[in-house]
Order: structure tokens, then C-alpha cells, then sequence
């Protein structure tokens, strides 16, 4: 019940703001994806095998849904990129989940060479068939914006240069924080006998998103650009999807059983200072799990009755306020809360989540 409340609330901030390529309300799908799009769907036909990166925070809410009936044919392993953000004790079910529809997972993190290694074990051995009788092969790497696909690229060409020796010198892949860097497709050659070549693409989204929590998920994850939805709109979604999993829990199968809410944003005993950068955003963290904590320790209402939601998620607004020493007058107050909250949530400041709930066993993803 608290889940349904939460959306009622988001969804009447936003009132009827929709994710519709024709514009709307919101114009969020650029000129270059449709283009893109295109071009990625001419390359599925010639790839051999196909690396689906998603987030791991929003496995399902990542999916390209335009190009799902195309990959269904292909050979394909779904990398849930970003684990070292996600809920450890949930992502092994969504690995599980995979497996149980004959789909090929893993969890990795586009910045480890060992997590990396791995992918591209599973990656040959899906193509051992083909080795034996082509002599190119071509991986095509695809996601939505900012799931991490030219990160991959990159720790994949690092270690084919010192796997495989000397090759003709490579053009890094771009790899920024906003969706979108990558605009054009490039390929890469990472292995000799046979030639395999991994293909980067850019992010690309559907041109209507399904639901508006859906697209609040992309937002929250950085793969819709913040200015098109609003920073304050993402971090109202952000205080009640936290506020939600305190009233509802994550019950977990492991022996020590735990539950990331906002009570485990209660303040833990502070390091002693190495460094003065780290233990400024140390005490910036200790500052706002503080404020939030105490807001939800000191909440007397109903978690499920709308406006009492509504009243909670404004105290945390002035209470992040504070955390954050931005001025009571600010002009752009809000927008400066909104702004920090979410760069702390998406550096995993604020606890490892997953926002997307494991789908049911008969649910093909």
C-alpha cells in the first residue's frame, strides 16, 4: 500500500507530465537517437553476439524495449553494470531471475579488470561455435544513456592490449556523466585469430517511456538528463522511494538480515581524518543521514495517507537544507538541495539500492 501512495504523490507533483517523443509536456527523445537507432538496428543484423548493458539499479526499467524483438533472436548476455551501486543481496536474484528464462547474466563493474575478464569469458564461450567457422566476429554493445557501455569499451580494449600484444593503436571510447556522449558508432578490435571486433554504440531510449516511474528511474540513474525532468522533481521521487522501503522493508535470504531504508542512514562513529576532501563529504554524508533520520524518527503521521507523505518529504527538503548550509533565502534553494542530494545517491553515498522490484517467475524480461 505505502508503494501505491508514494507514486500517487509523485505523480501529483508532476501532474500530467508525460515521456512522448512528439514533444508534450516534455521533449526528451533528440533528433541523434532516432538516428542512431537506425544505424543500431542495421549493425544487429551483421553482430554475432550481443552485450545488453543495463544498470543494475534498474534492470528492468533499462530496457530498450524498440530493439527487444530483434535481440531475441541474437545471441546476447545481459551485463548489469554499476553492481558496486546495487543492493548486494538482491542483485543475485535478479541473476537468478535471468537464469530461470534461459538468459544469460552477469553483474559486473565496467571499471574492474577482473569483473570485466569475466564478462569476456562468458562472452567466448558463447561464441565457441562460431569461432570455428568465420573469421570475424563482431560484439555489438548496447544500452540506454549513462549504463556505463563506454566504460565497458574501454577496460575491454585495455586488457585485449595486454592480452593479445601489439595492435594497431585505438581511439578510447568517450565516456562522460551525461547520457548522450556517445553519438556515433566506432569499432574496436580487440582480439586476433579470429579478428573479433567489439562495436560501441550510443544510448539510446525509446521514443515513449511507458510509465512515469519509469522515467523517473532513467532520471534517477542519469540516463534521462536531469534539466528535462527537473532535479527537484527526481529528488522528491528519490525521498519517496526511501520513505517507502522504510514502511515496507527488504526482507533478505542471507543470515544477517538487513534492511536499507532510512534508518540505516542512521550517523555511524566518523573515521579519524586522512585526507581534508574525503572527511569534508564524510561529514557532508554524516550530515545528511543525520537530517534524514531524525525527520523520520520524529514523523507522527500515516506513511500511507497522501498528504501526511507529502508533509514528510517537505520537512526533508528543509531539513536537507541545513545539512547542506545552503542559505534560507536562496533564490534557487530547492534546485541546490536537489542538485547534492542526487550526487550523493548516485555515488553510492547514500547505501546501495535497487529501485526495480524482481519481476514474477513467469515475467520475461
Amino acid at each position: 500500500m505505502g508503494l501505491e501512495v508514494a507514486k500517487i504523490v509523485i505523480k501529483k507533483g508532476l501532474g500530467e507530465m508525460g515521456f512522448n517523443a512528439g514533444g508534450g509536456p516534455i521533449n526528451w527523445f533528440p533528433g541523434h537517437m532516432a538516428a542512431a537507432t537506425r544505424a543500431i538496428k542495421d549493425r544487429l543484423k551483421l553482430a554475432d553476439l550481443v552485450i545488453e548493458v543495463r544498470d543494475a539499479r534498474i534492470p528492468i526499467s533499462s530496457i530498450n524495449h524498440q530493439l527487444q524483438p530483434q535481440l531475441s533472436s541474437k545471441r546476447r548476455v545481459v551485463a548489469l553494470n554499476k553492481k558496486d551501486l546495487a543492493n548486494p543481496n538482491i542483485i543475485h536474484k535478479w541473476t537468478r531471475y535471468f537464469d530461470s528464462h534461459n538468459q544469460d547474466c552477469m553483474a559486473i563493474n565496467a571499471h574492474s579488470k577482473s569483473s570485466v575478464n569475466k564478462l569476456l569469458e562468458l562472452v567466448e564461450f558463447k561464441l565457441k561455435e562460431v569461432i570455428s567457422r568465420e573469421p570475424t566476429l563482431l560484439v555489438l554493445v548496447i544500452g540506454v544513456p549513462n549504463v556505463g557501455k563506454s566504460a565497458l569499451i574501454n577496460s575491454i580494449h585495455q586488457i585485449a592490449s595486454s592480452s593479445f600484444g601489439v595492435q594497431q593503436k585505438m581511439k578510447r571510447a568517450t565516456v562522460g556523466p551525461l547520457p548522450g556522449v556517445t553519438q556515433d558508432i566506432a569499432g574496436y578490435k580487440i582480439a586476433h585469430q579470429p579478428s573479433i571486433y567489439v562495436l560501441d554504440t550510443p544510448g539510446v531510449l525509446v521514443p515513449s517511456i511507458p510509465d512515469i516511474e519509469t522515467g523517473l528511474k532513467l532520471a534517477l540513474a542519469g540516463s534521462v538528463k536531469d534539466s528535462v525532468v527537473g532535479e527537484e522533481r527526481i529528488a522528491q521521487y528519490l525521498l519517496a522511494h526511501l520513505n517507502n522501503r522504510r514502511l515496507e522493508g527488504i526482507r533478505y535470504d542471507s543470515k544477517e538480515k538487513h534492511e536499507y531504508n532510512l534508518k540505516d542512514l542512521r550517523p555511524k562513529r566518523r573515521k579519524p581524518p586522512n585526507d581534508s576532501d574525503m572527511l569534508f563529504i564524510e561529514d557532508l554524508v554524516t550530515e545528511v543521514q543525520c537530517a534524514l533520520y531524525l525527520t523520520l524518527l520524529e514523523f507522527t503521521g500515516n506513511m500511507e495517507d497522501e498528504s501526511d507523505l507529502e508533509g514528510l518529504i517537505e520537512q526533508q527538503f528543509e531539513a536537507l537544507q541545513k545539512a547542506f548550509k545552503i542559505p534560507h533565502k536562496a533564490s534557487e534553494a530547492r534546485m541546490m538541495i536537489s542538485k547534492k542530494f542526487l550526487t550523493l545517491f548516485r555515488a553510492g553515498k547514500l547505501g546501495p539500492f535497487i529501485l526495480d522490484d524482481v519481476p514474477d517467475a513467469n515475467t520475461v524480461s
